[in-house]
């Protein structure tokens, strides 16, 4: 994959200017690019301790081949761009059980980096899952599925204990329509760790297939590999009973709304039923990642933890910029990559001024 956008012997030298960027993931490698293209010095903080970010840690290898990323990195790092890895930008930032998971050694201050920067681009992504708030899912089977993804892909690329992982076998219920719901259910069925333990895959959905953000091939793919389908249904509260881990779910109904683009899932009246699985994961959306909490360093947040950007994706601290799924929310590679380009060439812009 190729995120440096020129010949190494076309970057020019004695530009002077220093751009930080802080996420080393599609946005952020991807803004690398342009901008060490254009002769600045270009520094990457990154929590993770390979630079790759979601493409690497938080994607099946087969559905994004790693090589590739790693590839673009280390083309990245021989025309001079610098990362500094294993470090979180201000500690004291919760990203809850994405922290335990993934420990940085160091933390930085974020006002530090800008004040020592021209410019400095957030690319943080979305790095925490959203929770159901139903009964029982603090109970200890049930996990969110970004964080046993990361942590399954920190462990098996050698960088930390599969102590960190959840040990799922037996019968497993992943909840959620989109990508992550799909990694989260092919991972158990086709990861060498895993499969020689799984009974039984289930994948519930409170929408059909048709709605689901992996798209009905996805869906059919998932079944294909022996993978059940459980559409319109959507759990309602998880229990344990005489020695049972018990789902509690309802089925649905779908209807479509003027303020709605997908018809809206409805719970039908008297149709719960319970049935038996050992463990579940939450795959029901993410949750913005930025460094910083709503006002900090002069940066202001959105009501669902996004940056807060103009047309020029600076936000509103002059000559800091965001990119990617920290402002847009989460989405698919090519917008988080677009976006950080984008973001690149506005920082060029702004970088002229100066």
């Amino acid at each position: 994959m190729k995120f440096l956008r020129c010949k190494q012997d076309q970057i020019p030298t004695g530009v002077g200017k220093k751009v930080a960027i802080i996420g080393a993931g599609t946005a952020g490698l991807g803004a690398a690019g342009i901008l060490r293209c254009k002769g600045y010095q270009v520094t990457v903080y990154d929590m993770l301790p390979e630079p790759g970010g979601m493409l690497m840690f938080g994607i099946h290898i087969y559905r994004i081949q790693k090589p590739p990323i790693r590839e673009g990195v280390k083309e990245l790092m021989d025309a001079g761009v610098e990362f500094v890895l294993n470090t979180k930008i201000n500690a004291d930032v919760s990203y809850g059980l994405m922290d335990r998971i993934i420990t940085p050694k160091e933390s930085v201050n974020l006002e530090d980096i800008i004040k020592e920067h021209d410019a400095t681009l957030i690319a943080t992504g979305t790095w925490e899952s959203k929770r159901m708030k139903v009964p029982g899912e603090d109970l200890p089977w049930i996990s969110p599925s970004v964080e046993f993804i990361v942590a399954t892909h920190l462990a098996k690329f050698g960088y930390k204990s599969w102590d960190i992982v959840p040990n799922i076998s037996g019968r497993l219920m992943v909840i959620g329509g989109g990508f992550t719901a799909e990694d989260a259910a092919y991972i158990p069925m086709t990861y060498d760790e895993f499969k020689s333990k799984m009974k039984k895959i289930v994948l519930s959905y409170r929408r059909t297939r048709n709605e689901a953000p992996m798209g009905p091939m996805e869906m059919h793919n998932l079944e294909a590999s022996g993978i059940e389908i459980w559409e319109l249904t959507v759990p309602v509260e998880f229990k344990e009973s005489n020695g049972k881990r018990i789902i509690r779910l309802i089925r649905n109904r779908l209807v479509q709304t003027p303020e709605e683009k997908r018809p809206k899932p409805v719970p039908i009246p008297g149709s719960e039923f319970e049935t038996e699985f050992d463990y579940a994961s939450e795959a029901v959306g993410e949750r913005a990642t930025a460094p910083l909490g709503d006002g900090c360093c002069g940066i202001k947040l959105t009501k669902w933890g996004t940056l807060v950007t103009d047309e020029n994706l600076m936000t509103t601290r002059k000559g800091v910029f965001g990119a990617g799924d920290v402002v847009h929310g989460p989405s698919q590679i090519g917008p988080a990559l677009k976006s950080g380009m984008d973001a690149a060439n506005a920082i060029v812009k702004y970088l002229s001024k100066l």
